[in-house]
């Protein structure tokens, strides 16, 4: 038996026991709706990453994701990752990975690289390498020393992340995105994968009225059709994958039954699309022909100003002018302006809008109840989701209404923060702290307020809180009587009389000593028995009134000029 049909059926029963780690790779955005596709098929075990999906499967998933998947952009099988820093590292761990288990002898295996944030960064000697790599491998195994590369096409992608080297295998060939339905794109064409990811988005069921008032080519339509009719994708279109000889053809036959055995052929509410060009609504309507869902849509020429409906719930979908590729700016603000007129009349429908516009929300006057980044090519774009009531449910539906929960019990308020404590009896107050000073015998009441501390309430003395009663305007608050001979300085005695005092208060001829502030203001307290002075002090131990500020203008300093050495003088 040649040596070359060997390896083959070593191939195919490698693919048939040895379970595979495949890669969904997808559009930055749309990670998670991938994901719900593919648990959908039946993988569990996701590995969600930036732009892909790693999940293992053998060759029935390679068949069944390329035919199924809406939202991915391809399907890979991973052969290897491994770090690499350096070209030498890089070279032994690519010829060290099993390349003869994936690649027959006469294979084509083009090398296609990209490589971001490493230190292996120049792409086109990354592919010579990995190419060298590849070729090196397949000289050891099938002894050779030439290849001819004839037979099936396996394009390679080295892909390097952080100095993270993964080696995968294409099974899709061109992009998931091409039905094979649209054969003409309008002017701004919006990809299947991400149209198909909008639908998914939505509540919308194939139950409730759909609507896309911007259809264009009528993608976006075309594509909610296909899951309304529960018609997988890549039923009129060929894979890569399906050249390959260590591949059963019967797993692709397998595949394809399934798929077609899964349509619903019932009745389905209609999907409404339309435009104002002409052109437009013809091109979605062959398109809609050649996806075999024609008869599930109605394509009309209507500007979305003139539309009105009748149905108390709808879904609206849609991909309106940027102001990017076509139109300008103040054309598309005008669109939106025109589309919250409309949806004011609809305040029961779902409104879904894709738009790179930043003040969307500002034009359409509401606020979006959720927002989506996605991509639309290499435009950054929102995906601005205002939901709508849930439609009633039927009288008999299992499902109870939910009653409100009980209000929480009341919460107490806390207890003030100062307590009053009651006069006792005799007439005599007694302070309930000891720093406070007490009342001299004989006199009633308590010691003046102090400080920041509210006194203590009585029930002769107001609320609680401490507040005296208010007097008559313009009277002075009411206090304790004052000990015969003291000033009016709380209970300190006054300092004796010098000659200097104001008429009134006091009299004598002795000098004193006078403390005057920086800021020629007395110092607080009262000479020497009051509180220290804020500022620095000037001592006069004469008589007289103060002098002049003690403190003068600056002296005016002049810089020197800077010394120079004994052999740098000049003459």
């Amino acid at each position: 038996m040649p040596r070359e049909e060997l390896f083959a059926r070593r191939q195919q029963r490698f693919a048939e026991m040895t379970p595979l780690t495949l890669i969904a790779t997808t559009a930055f955005g749309l990670e998670a709706v991938v994901a719900r596709e593919l648990k959908a098929l039946g993988y569990t075990d996701l590995t969600v990453e930036d732009g892909r999906v790693v999940f293992p499967g053998d060759h029935n998933a390679i068949c069944r994701c390329n035919l199924w998947l809406r939202s991915a952009e391809r399907v890979l099988i991973r052969v290897g990752e491994f770090p690499a820093a350096d070209f030498d590292s890089f070279f032994d761990q690519t010829t060290a990975l099993p390349w003869a288990e994936f690649l027959p002898v006469d294979a084509r295996f083009p090398v296609d690289g990209k490589s971001v944030r490493s230190m292996l960064h120049h792409t086109p000697t990354i592919q010579a390498m990995a190419k060298r790599a590849i070729a090196e491998n397949l000289k050891k195994t099938y002894q050779r020393h030439w290849f001819q590369e004839t037979g099936a096409e396996f394009p390679i992608e080295v892909s390097i992340l952080k100095d993270r080297v993964t080696f995968s295998i294409d099974t899709s060939g061109d992009g998931l995105h091409k039905r094979g339905y649209r054969e003409i794109a309008g002017p701004a064409p919006l990809r299947e994968t991400v149209a198909a990811a909008l639908v998914q988005l939505s509540f919308w069921n194939p139950e409730r009225y759909f609507l896309d008032p911007f259809c264009g080519s009528g993608t976006i339509a075309i594509e909610a059709a296909l899951i309304g009719r529960n018609r997988a994708p890549g039923l009129q279109r060929d894979f890569l994958a399906e050249q390959w000889p260590w591949l059963p053809r019967t797993c692709w036959k397998e595949a394809r039954e399934e798929a077609k055995s899964l349509q619903r052929t019932g009745a389905m509410q209609p999907l409404a699309a339309s435009d104002i060009d002409r052109r437009a609504i013809k091109l979605a309507a062959m398109h809609a022909e050649a996806a075999g869902v024609s008869g599930d849509i109605t394509f009309s020429k209507l500007d979305f100003l003139e539309f009105q409906s009748t149905r108390e719930y709808g879904v609206i979908v849609c991909n309106p002018p940027y102001g990017e590729r076509m139109g300008d700016w103040e054309s598309a603000e005008a669109t939106y302006d025109d589309m919250a007129d409309v949806c004011e009349n609809l305040p029961t429908w779902s409104v879904y809008v894709l738009t790179s516009h930043e003040g969307f929300e500002r034009l359409f006057r509401r606020r979006a109840d959720r927002r989506r980044k996605l991509y639309n090519g290499r435009i950054e774009c929102t995906y601005y989701q205002f939901f709508g009531p849930k439609p009633g449910r039927p009288a008999d539906a299992d499902d109870q209404a939910i009653e409100p929960p009980p209000p929480p019990p009341p919460v107490e308020p806390p207890p003030p923060r100062f307590q009053s404590s009651p006069r006792p009896a005799g007439g005599t107050f007694r302070p309930a702290q000891s720093g406070r000073r007490p009342a001299p015998s004989g006199q009633g009441g308590p010691p003046r307020h102090q400080g920041n501390r509210p006194p203590q309430g009585g029930a002769d003395r107001g609320p609680a809180t401490g507040n005296r009663p208010p007097g008559p305007p313009g009277a002075r608050r009411p206090g304790p009587p004052r000990p015969a001979g003291e000033g009016s300085t709380g209970y300190r005695p006054r300092r004796p009389p010098g000659p200097y005092q104001a008429e009134g208060e006091g009299t004598g001829d002795r000098p004193r000593r006078k403390y005057v502030s920086q800021g020629d203001r007395p110092p607080a307290g009262g000479g020497q028995g009051g509180l220290p002075p804020r500022r620095k002090q000037v001592k006069r131990t004469e008589g007289g009134p103060p002098g002049p500020r003690p403190f003068g203008p600056r002296k005016k300093v002049t810089k020197r000029p800077p010394r120079r050495p004994p052999g740098d003088q000049q003459s």
